[in-house]
C-alpha cells in the first residue's frame, strides 16, 4: 500500500513546495519593484492564472466543439453544416427540439407563477417560514434524487391483486380512474417530467421573489391602501412593477437551468417514449453512440439557445442601473 501512496504523496509535496516558492518569489520581486511594476505584477499574478484557466476550461472546449460539429462522426472529415441539417430534418430530433421548447416554455412560467403566488401569500402569514422551508426543501435534493422519488410517485402496478405503491396510481384508483403506466404515454410523460423540474425550481422562485416583495417600501403599499386599492389591484399595480427586474432574473435563471436539464430525463425514462431533450440526446450521441459530430452540433445549438437569454438578462440589468 505504501508503494502506491508514496509517489502520490511525494508529488503533492513537490507541488506545494513549487507553489510556495513561486509565491515567495512574487512577493520578493514585488518588494523590490517600482509602483508601476507592482501594478503590472498584480495583473500578472491575479489575472494571469484566471485567464489561463478560462482559456483552457471554457474558450478552448467551446472552439473545439464548434469545429467538431462541422466534422463527421469520427472527427476525420469535414462535412460542413450536415450535422445541423440532420438536427432540423430528422423526425426523431425534431421531437427532441419540440420537447425542449415545451420545457423552456412551461417550467420557467409555472415555477415563477407558483413561486410568486406562494411568496405573496406567505409574506404576512404567521409561521410562513415553515411553509417556505417545506417548499424550498426540494432545492436541497439532487436532480437524480428527485427523479427517484418521483419515479415512485408515478409507479404503476399492472396486477390489481398487488398493492399499489405509486401515489398517482393510488389516487387515480380512489377516484375511479383506471391507472396506467404514466411514463410510457406521450405527451403526458413529458408533462410529468416537467412537473419534477417545477417542483424543484418553485422553491428558488419563491425565495428570490419573496425577498424582492419584502424590499418594497411600506410607504408605497400604505399609500395604495389609503387610495382604496384592493389586494388584487395592489398586487397588479404596485407589487409586480416593483419586482419586475427580479422577475426577469428568476425567469432567465430557471430557463437556463431548464435548457441544461439532463438528470431528470436520463434517470426516469432515459429519453425513451418521446421524452428526449437536447441535453440528453447530446450525451447519447457523443458518449453512447460515439458520434462526436452530431453530439457537438447539439451542444452548439444548446449554447446558441442560452446566449440570447443571457443577453436579455444583461440588457435588463443595465436598464435598471441607468434608471437608478
Amino acid at each position: 500500500m505504501w508503494e502506491v501512496v508514496a509517489p502520490n504523496l511525494t508529488l503533492l509535496l513537490i507541488s506545494l513546495a513549487v507553489f510556495g516558492a513561486f509565491i515567495y518569489a512574487v512577493f520578493l520581486i514585488g518588494a523590490r519593484a517600482s509602483l508601476k511594476q507592482q501594478e503590472w505584477l498584480r495583473y500578472v499574478v491575479f489575472l494571469g492564472p484566471a485567464s489561463a484557466l478560462l482559456l483552457i476550461g471554457l474558450v478552448y472546449p467551446a472552439v473545439r466543439t464548434v469545429i467538431l460539429s462541422l466534422m463527421d462522426r469520427k472527427s476525420e472529415n469535414f462535412v460542413g453544416f450536415d450535422n445541423y441539417i440532420w438536427a432540423f430534418t430528422l423526425p426523431e430530433i425534431q421531437i427532441v427540439l419540440r420537447n425542449t421548447a415545451v420545457w423552456i416554455v412551461l417550467v420557467p412560467i409555472v415555477s415563477t407563477v407558483v413561486g410568486l403566488a406562494i411568496a405573496y401569500m406567505t409574506d404576512r402569514m404567521k409561521r410562513g417560514a415553515w411553509v417556505k422551508s417545506l417548499i424550498f426543501m426540494p432545492m436541497a435534493i439532487s436532480f437524480v434524487g428527485a427523479s427517484v422519488i418521483w419515479r415512485f410517485v408515478y409507479n404503476f402496478e399492472p396486477d390489481p391483486e398487488k398493492p399499489e405503491i405509486g401515489v398517482l396510481s393510488a389516487i387515480g384508483r380512489s377516484l375511479g380512474w383506471e391507472p396506467r403506466n404514466w411514463l410510457l404515454e406521450a405527451p403526458l410523460n413529458t408533462l410529468l417530467l416537467i412537473a419534477v423540474m417545477v417542483w424543484i425550481q418553485t422553491g428558488f422562485a419563491m425565495v428570490i421573489l419573496g425577498a424582492a416583495i419584502r424590499n418594497i417600501p411600506d410607504e408605497i403599499t400604505e399609500a395604495a391602501m389609503l387610495d382604496g386599492a384592493s389586494n388584487l389591484r395592489r398586487f397588479l399595480r404596485v407589487t409586480l412593477p416593483m419586482i419586475r427586474g427580479t422577475l426577469v432574473v428568476v425567469l432567465t435563471t430557471i430557463t437556463i437551468a431548464t435548457l441544461k436539464v439532463f438528470d431528470i430525463v436520463r434517470t426516469m425514462t432515459g429519453g425513451n417514449f418521446q421524452t428526449n431533450i437536447i441535453a440528453n440526446e447530446m450525451y447519447s450521441q457523443a458518449f453512447t453512440q460515439l458520434n462526436y459530430g452530431q453530439g457537438s452540433a447539439l451542444a452548439v445549438l444548446l449554447f446558441l439557445a442560452v446566449v440570447p437569454i443571457i443577453w436579455y438578462n444583461l440588457r435588463q440589468l443595465r436598464l435598471e442601473r441607468s434608471e437608478r
